[in-house]
């Protein structure tokens, strides 16, 4: 059977306006990031680890991205398109919300070498100024909310993460 696409039937993505995005990794592996501090001296914050690092430094390169966090097994990111206005053949190619988080995952994987990321990803068009400020504040505040997150589970084993990552470099290594 197909899958359904979760992308809002006739809806342009290229068009001007600001996009709340979540991209997912594969069986929600925590392999992104740690959820530290949290105490009376230290806000919770996210602490990369080294597939962290590298999602952040293609992170950086989306055009129209304002504001992202890193959680350990997803990502959270405001991005925004503004067509220029002006002669038809003056103006670049913008590329959708879709090509751009294709993009994004196939440069990501190739650093790393396999993919981290689960197929697809959430999207959310940003209607409004009201609308906006709330994602923004709910993207700054993840990593304090990370245990309500929809997107936490409780740990079965302490080094879930560090685990992942072996297991995935194994099957690298074994060309799976």
């Amino acid at each position: 059977s197909e899958r359904k696409s979760p992308r809002i039937a006739g809806f342009d993505y290229c068009g001007d306006g600001a996009y709340f995005i979540t991209i997912c990794t594969k069986n929600r592996c925590k392999c992104l990031s740690e959820v530290v501090g949290g105490d009376a001296y230290i806000a919770p914050h996210t602490a990369l680890t080294q597939w962290g690092r590298v999602v952040e430094t293609y992170l950086r390169t989306i055009p129209g991205i304002e504001v992202y966090v890193i959680m350990p097994n997803h990502v959270h990111m405001i991005v925004r398109i503004e067509s220029r206005h002006g002669a038809m053949w003056a103006s670049p190619p913008t590329q959708s919300i879709s090509e751009r988080i294709r993009s994004f995952k196939t440069l990501v994987t190739k650093q790393i070498g396999q993919s981290i990321w689960q197929r697809s990803y959430y999207d959310h068009v940003i209607r409004c100024q009201e609308d906006y400020l709330r994602i923004c504040e709910y993207i700054s505040n993840n990593p304090a909310r990370w245990a309500e997150d929809e997107y936490y589970y409780a740990e079965k084993e302490k080094n879930y993460a560090e685990k992942c990552q072996v297991r995935a470099l194994r099957q690298v290594r074994q060309g799976i």
